[in-house]
């Protein structure tokens, strides 16, 4: 499938700070998010999109509709992030890392460790938190939800005071356990 060189991106404001999505669409036009995060420069997101998804550019627009999610989000549904459509590219342990960080429940962190055994790994600790870091597409993939193994935030690209912003957040509005 040929990409589009060009994507379009939106930024909104957010309690922790602005946040900005670069989307591109699909073949069946969908918007799919390559990558996100509390900046309102784009070239903070160009650069973590891998190189053979990577736009040449992209163009300001006023209004995504996945934008529309990330408000819901803010607005206390944690759950609405789970079926944004996100392309990530890299090496098969990434890509699944990624798809399992969307597995892991909002107001329910993990620890790397048990990331690592999540991902059917349990002795990959640091290839796990290789996977957080090296994710593009921050709040709808969500790296914020592992921790330390002593329950300290580790590290987040976004700040560690986004991070604590957004646990707190998903804490106070995660959905029942069954």
């Amino acid at each position: 499938m040929s990409l589009p060189t060009l994507a379009r991106h939106a930024t909104i404001p957010t309690p922790p700070g602005p946040f900005t999505v670069l989307v591109q669409s699909d073949s069946d036009g969908r918007d799919v998010v390559l990558a996100s995060g509390w900046t309102d420069d784009t070239a903070d997101l160009l650069q973590v999109v891998h190189a053979s998804l990577r736009p040449a550019g992209s163009e300001r627009v006023d209004d995504l509709a996945v934008l529309d999610v990330v408000e819901k989000f803010f607005a206390g549904d944690v759950t609405a992030i789970d079926e944004v459509v996100v392309r990530q590219r890299s090496g098969p342990f990434l890509q699944e890392a990624w798809e399992v960080l969307r597995t892991v429940p909002a107001g329910r962190p993990d620890s790397y460790a048990a990331f690592a055994a999540r991902c059917g790994r349990p002795a990959a600790v640091r290839a796990a938190a290789n996977a957080c870091a090296r994710n593009a597409a921050a709040l709808f993939v969500p790296c914020h939800r592992v921790l330390g193994s002593d329950g300290g935030l580790g590290g987040f690209r976004w700040g560690t005071p986004v991070k604590r912003w957004l646990l707190d957040h998903e804490a106070a509005h995660a959905p029942v356990a069954a």
